[in-house]
């Protein structure tokens, strides 16, 4: 049995360690499944999701020049087609409703310029009136530290 990128075979998990499991596909082949493609959720500890001798169905990522095996187990799963389907047209539902609204939104309501001139001018108020409180307070927690050792000099 040849083993090709893409193939989806079974085999046996023959050791395991922090980065991924070895697989034994037989004909005295092993092959390595990342931890990153043991499941399609985050794996902190892969003792968790697998042990030695689980029965695995892997996809062949790669064969390099040395003979090394990259596997997935999560990539050999076959995703249902028709939920894929189904969730990308949700999206499309949602992004067309929410352009709607805010369709409807701006054509609602326009506010007067005069009243939008008021409120960028209280917006800008506001804010020159933080910054300067906040100013005076960090010139007052700052000047009594300057001066090295000893503290304020009279």
């Amino acid at each position: 049995m040849s083993i090709e990128v893409g193939a989806k075979l079974s085999g046996k998990v023959s050791g395991i360690t922090d980065f991924g499991a070895f697989v034994d596909l037989g004909d005295k082949k092993t092959g390595l499944v990342h931890i990153s493609e043991v499941s399609n959720t985050f794996v902190k500890d892969i003792h968790e999701v697998l042990s030695v001798g689980d029965e695995v169905t892997v996809k062949v990522l790669s064969i390099s020049d040395d003979g090394k095996i990259g596997l997935s187990i999560k990539k050999a799963v076959d995703k249902p087609q028709k939920q894929n389907n189904q969730r990308r047209n949700n999206n499309h539902e949602q992004h067309n409703n929410r352009d709607k609204v805010k369709k409807n939104h701006n054509t609602s309501f326009k506010p007067k310029h005069e009243e939008k001139k008021k409120d960028f001018d209280s917006l800008l108020a506001g804010f020159l009136k933080e910054s300067e409180d906040r100013l005076t307070s960090l010139k007052r927690n700052t000047e009594g530290k300057r001066g090295g050792r000893g503290g304020r000099r009279s």
